[in-house]
């Protein structure tokens, strides 16, 4: 019976430098002694940690992996604790972390600042050490954004009101630290083919006599006009006889 084992302490994630010494702890309570073993799991692979029959395992961070731990009693019954990672960072900027550092949140990628077509897909990313791991909260414009809650954040489909100042806190139980702010601008697309053409022709010829015209037969909330073609025709033959260099654009 697996209710005869109890968990009363569960293993918690952390983010640490590369060579960073801690403990991973789990603590249970059963009806006989119980015994202890740790697992780690790396790219899949899953394997017994030699020697770590411990309530408490001592481990120097190498790789980011992930661990459980076995608790059995002298019944055959057992129990695996939650999994945990142990995330390494293994490239940290000289004099981090502080030299007594106590598993606060200390930021190691900050997002940086974007410029972003509209439709096109938007993504922030932030990373903090912390034991326990930190938790990760995005802010835009100072409003909190209530779905984007891990390191990455990820808009799939930008609009213009996703421009704005974003940053990100990341907390844990020893304190909170704030990434830098970053301004994101989400912009119209790219010009079109047309619009790349109408600048090749008028730019070239800046020097001289240049009228753009423009005839709207079709609008979205008003009566369509009567003969806005005609007078985009009659124009540009009067204006290209008085010696200037006519572009014409319909709709």
């Amino acid at each position: 019976f697996s209710a005869a084992i109890t968990i009363t302490e569960q293993p918690v994630s952390v983010s640490v430098p590369v060579g960073y010494s801690f403990t991973l702890r789990c603590r249970a309570e059963g009806r006989t002694s119980l015994q202890y073993q740790w697992f780690c799991q790396h790219r899949s692979v899953c394997c017994q940690v030699p020697g770590a029959t411990k309530q408490d395992l001592l481990i120097t961070a190498q790789q980011t992996q992930l661990y459980t731990c076995r608790i059995n009693d002298l019944y055959k019954n057992a129990v695996f604790s939650d999994w945990v990672k142990v995330e390494v960072h293994q490239c940290v900027a000289r004099g981090l972390p502080p030299q007594h550092w106590r598993g606060e949140p200390v930021i190691v990628l900050n997002p940086t600042e974007q410029r972003v077509e509209v439709g096109k897909p938007l993504q922030l990313q932030c990373a903090a050490m912390g034991v326990p791991a930190p938790s990760y909260q995005w802010y835009r414009n100072g409003n909190l954004l209530e779905q984007q809650k891990k390191k990455k954040l990820w808009i799939t489909h930008t609009k213009v009101s996703d421009s704005g100042t974003y940053l990100c806190c990341a907390s844990n139980s020893r304190g909170e630290h704030w990434t830098n702010a970053v301004d994101i601008h989400i912009g119209e697309t790219l010009p079109s083919a047309e619009h790349l053409q109408l600048c090749r022709l008028v730019f070239p010829l800046a020097t001289g006599k240049i009228a753009l015209l423009v005839g709207n037969n079709h609008y979205r909330h008003h009566p369509n006009l009567m003969a806005p073609v005609t007078d985009v025709f009659e124009l540009s033959l009067l204006l290209e006889q008085l010696g200037f260099q006519v572009v014409s654009l319909l709709d």
